[in-house]
C-alpha cells in the first residue's frame, strides 16, 4: 500500500506541532516548578532524539511502516490468513501494538541489562515534554526491532502502523508534559488514555511508584494488569523526580546520558517496596 504522502514529512510535522503546543502550555500552566531551567536539560534531551533518529536511519534498512509495506507485498502475517474487514484489522493492530509497547516497558524495568539503558529516561531530574524524547539510542534500536518483528507477525495494515507511530509519539509528549489539567478533566481522560498526572507517578524516586503506570497511550493496560497507581504518595507538587542513585546535575549532560549504561553502578533495576500512606492528588 502506498500511503500517498511522505511518511517522514507528516511525522516530523506532527512531532514539531505537538512539541510546540505542549512546550507552550508548560509555560502558561505548569503543574509543578522546575528544578533546572530548560537551557540546562533541553540541549541534552533534544540532542538524544537527534542521535536516536540518525541511529535508526543508519542501522535499519526499514522501520515499522516499511515493514508493514513489505509484509503486505509478501502477503505474510496473521491477517493474511483471515478475512476480517480492513478497518477491523487496523483497529486490532493498533491495540496489539499498544499492548506490546506496555509489555516492552515493563520488561525494560525488570531485566537488569535492559534497565541499564532505560534508566537514561528515568534519570532526567525534571519531567516535561522533552523527557518524552530522552531514550538511549540502543533502547530505541531494540524497540524498533521488536516493533518490526511484531508488524511482520501480524501483517499489520500500513495505515494502522503509521497512525500508531504518530499517535504513540504524540501521546508520549502529551503525558510527559509539565501541564496542569483540571482534576475532573484528568479523571475523564485517564479512563481511556494516559494523562500527565498519571504518567508522572512512574517517574517518582519511590520504587513502588516507579513500578507503576507503564502505559504510554491507552490507560487500560495498567488497570488490567494491576500496575495502575492513581497518584504519588506525597502529591504531585512535592514528589521527587528522577533516580536517587543519580542526584545533582550529572544526568543533565549528554555525555553522561550516553555513557551511563556502560558503568557498573547501573546494573540493578529498582526493586518494588511497600510504601505506606494514601496517595494525594494535589
Amino acid at each position: 500500500m502506498d500511503l500517498g504522502f511522505s511518511e517522514t514529512a507528516v511525522r516530523l510535522a506532527a512531532f514539531i506541532g505537538v512539541f510546540a503546543v505542549m512546550a507552550s502550555l508548560e509555560m502558561r500552566a505548569p503543574r509543578r516548578p522546575r528544578r533546572f531551567g530548560r537551557e540546562r536539560r533541553w540541549p541534552t534531551n533534544l540532542g538524544i532524539v537527534v542521535l536516536d533518529s540518525l541511529f535508526v536511519r543508519l542501522v535499519f534498512p526499514i522501520v515499522a511502516v516499511g515493514a508493514a509495506i513489505d509484509a503486505e507485498a509478501r502477503n505474510v502475517g496473521l491477517f493474511a490468513l483471515t478475512e476480517l474487514p480492513r478497518w477491523l484489522e487496523g483497529l486490532i493492530a493498533v491495540v496489539v501494538l499498544d499492548l506490546a509497547i506496555y509489555a516492552q516497558h515493563v520488561v525494560f524495568h525488570k531485566v537488569p541489562v535492559l534497565w541499564r539503558l532505560h534508566l537514561v529516561h528515568h534519570a532526567d531530574p525534571d519531567f516535561d515534554v522533552s523527557t518524552a524524547l530522552r531514550f538511549h539510542p540502543i533502547e530505541i534500536g531494540l524497540s524498533m526491532v521488536f516493533k518490526i518483528v511484531l508488524v511482520y507477525a501480524l501483517g499489520a495494515p500500513v495505515l494502522a502502523v503509521f497512525i500508531f507511530e504518530v499517535v504513540l509519539n504524540a501521546m508520549a509528549m502529551f503525558n510527559h508534559a509539565n501541564v496542569f489539567l483540571p482534576l475532573k478533566l484528568d479523571g475523564v481522560l485517564r479512563r481511556l488514555v494516559v494523562t500527565p498526572d498519571m504518567h508522572r507517578v512512574h517517574h517518582s524516586t519511590i520504587p513502588v511508584e516507579t513500578d507503576s503506570n507503564y502505559g504510554f497511550n491507552l490507560s487500560l493496560w495498567d488497570r488490567l494488569f494491576g500496575t495502575y497507581r492513581a497518584a504519588p504518595r506525597g502529591g504531585h507538587a512535592e514528589m521527587a523526580i528522577g533516580l536517587l542513585d543519580y542526584p545533582g546535575t550529572a544526568p543533565t549532560r549528554l555525555d553522561w546520558a550516553l555513557l551511563v549504561p556502560f558503568r557498573l553502578k547501573t546494573g540493578r533495576a529498582p526493586a518494588p517496596q511497600r510504601v505506606g500512606g494514601p496517595p494525594k492528588r494535589r
